[in-house]
């Protein structure tokens, strides 16, 4: 399955750039926590603006690590937590450069398997076990390119992996609110 855009930004250059950059998809996965859906899958798109080119993991992987973090800094910030975002996102970038020759897709193409796959994120930086399993979904549900048992890994609860147009987004932050609430009664 070939996606032309991934609608979760409210803004076309943005989305489109995550359907045909696999580094600014991870990357904009890598920066989803703490800050609202669409500004962590836009920052990717800023990026790229500030770097004025293409995202390449082997050539921010070979900057100096200050100058990189200083584009995340820079107003307006590229999340809400810059410059130690900015330092996950070059360590991610280093990983990506020296593990996987520079191709983010690696990540998933080359896997052996769901397991695999999974396993390969959970070794990033800054994948925990939740982003891991969204990730899982996205690459499966949303491109149709996640190694065979892929399913048994992805989230099984409401995520970005489940928003095919921007209006979900909203569907998605209230299943994501009432399961909070649940979480906390049970408390």
């Amino acid at each position: 399955m070939t996606v032309s855009h991934l609608p979760w930004t409210g803004d076309a250059d943005a989305d489109r750039l995550l359907a045909e950059s696999p580094l600014a998809l991870l990357l904009g996965m890598l920066l989803d926590q703490q800050v609202k859906m669409e500004w962590a899958f836009r920052a990717p798109y800023l990026l790229q603006e500030r770097l004025g080119k293409p995202l390449d993991a082997r050539q921010i992987a070979a900057m100096d690590p200050d100058d990189f973090v200083a584009l995340f800094v820079e107003k307006p910030a590229l999340h809400r937590f810059p410059g130690s975002m900015g330092k996950r996102a070059y360590a991610l970038c280093e990983v990506i450069a020296d593990e996987y020759d520079g191709a983010a897709e690696q990540v998933w193409k080359s896997a052996a398997d769901g397991t695999d796959f999974y396993k390969r994120l959970r070794a990033l930086p800054g994948f925990g076990e939740a982003k891991a399993r969204i990730f899982v979904g996205v690459i499966g549900k949303r491109l149709g390119e996640a190694p065979d048992g892929w399913e048994e890994h992805a989230a099984d609860w409401a995520s970005i992996a489940d928003v095919d147009t921007y209006e979900k987004i909203e569907d998605i932050r209230e299943a994501k609110r009432l399961a909070k609430e649940a979480k906390k009664k049970k408390k």
